[in-house]
């Protein structure tokens, strides 16, 4: 086996590279944006007036998102969901609009009246941040659904998770001097609260509610500017064939690892980007695909009966009477089985 050649390419060279793609992918999804914004707004005034448009496109989902769906949620899903719309709303529709990152994204669900809780509307939304370490992508904060006695599929969890969020925030406040005292505590009990929570529940059995739940890094927008800056600033250097240090990544710790275990929904990134560039495009696809499953059970299910009447009528001599009673009547005998659903 003949040795590698040696290249005088370097890894920078070809990290800078990725990054410039990147660029470009992100300003084909911001012109996407503004020129499908509007088929968007007229495909959802369609889906309005189609019973259960949308618990059909999710029980079509790509395994990324059906994964996370667990049978009680299916339920509610089936029962009360009316819409989803997704918005990237740190962009305009203006064509001439260069502002904002394309990225950043929220994801609004529509519920109608129901027996688990009382909102009409959960809202999450995802910010496209990055941290001094290098690190980037989407954060995001808890969400309060309001759930009615004994109807909490999350079994708590989506509340644990804001009574930390909140208790992180006041901590943040302490550090930079503008709040009192005993906040740390705060903090560390909240964390080890939603921590035992967490390890008290399967995971095989996490509800897809606690996506509501997830907040990610800690990274806020002013951080994110700082940081965006500053790597712009090495990128300039790079191209102008400066030497330039790569940024020490911090050591990781304790509180660190306590962050991790206190996520209540660690795929919660992942689960935003499938709902908004894969389920919310492509709609239409996992709608028809639903009827045609509809179609295809409906039909399997008719033959089996037909099946089973033809061998009734051969072993017995004696024809189904509902076929006959059926014929005189001008109709066609049993009806239809229900619709599939997923359980």
């Amino acid at each position: 086996m003949a040795a590698p050649e040696e290249s005088d390419v370097t890894y920078e060279e070809l990290a800078e590279l990725e990054k410039d793609f990147e660029e470009v992918e992100n300003e084909i999804l911001r012109k996407q944006y503004t020129l499908t914004s509007g088929l968007y707004a007229k495909r959802q005034t369609i889906a309005s007036r189609i019973p259960n448009f949308w618990s059909l496109v999710l029980e079509q989902a790509p395994l990324e998102i059906d994964q996370f769906i667990q049978p009680s949620d299916s339920e509610i899903i089936a029962a009360c969901l009316k819409d989803i719309e997704v918005n990237r709303f740190e962009i305009s529709t203006d064509e001439t609009s260069t502002g904002g990152d394309p990225r950043s994204v929220a994801i609004k669900f529509k519920f109608a009246p129901n027996e688990w809780f009382d909102n009409d509307v959960l809202e999450k939304k995802f910010w496209y941040r990055r941290a001094n370490d290098g690190w980037s992508g989407l954060v995001s904060e808890p969400v309060k659904i309001n759930w009615k006695s004994g109807k909490d599929v999350t079994e708590g969890l989506t509340d644990a998770a804001i009574e930390l969020f909140e208790a992180e925030k006041k901590t943040a406040a302490t550090a930079n001097g503008t709040s009192g005292k005993g906040k740390d505590n705060k903090k560390s009990s909240a964390q080890k609260a939603l921590i035992d929570k967490i390890e008290a529940t399967t995971e095989g059995s996490m509800s897809f509610f606690n996506w509501f739940g997830f907040a990610g890094r800690h990274i806020t927008a002013e951080e994110s500017a700082a940081a965006t800056k500053s790597e712009k600033e090495r990128r300039e250097k790079i191209k102008k064939g400066e030497k330039v240090e790569a940024a020490e990544k911090p050591e990781e710790n304790d509180e660190d690892d306590l962050d991790v275990d206190a996520e209540v929904f660690p795929a919660g990134e992942e689960l935003a980007v499938a709902i908004s560039e894969d389920l919310w495009p492509n709609a239409l696809k996992y709608f028809t695909q639903a009827q045609e499953q509809d179609d295809d059970d409906l039909s399997e299910a008719d033959f089996e009966e037909d099946e089973e009447e033809e061998e009734s009528d051969e072993e017995t001599g004696v024809p189904d009477l509902r076929k006959l009673v059926s014929a005189n009547k001008g109709g066609s005998g049993d009806e239809r089985p229900q619709k599939k659903r997923r359980t």
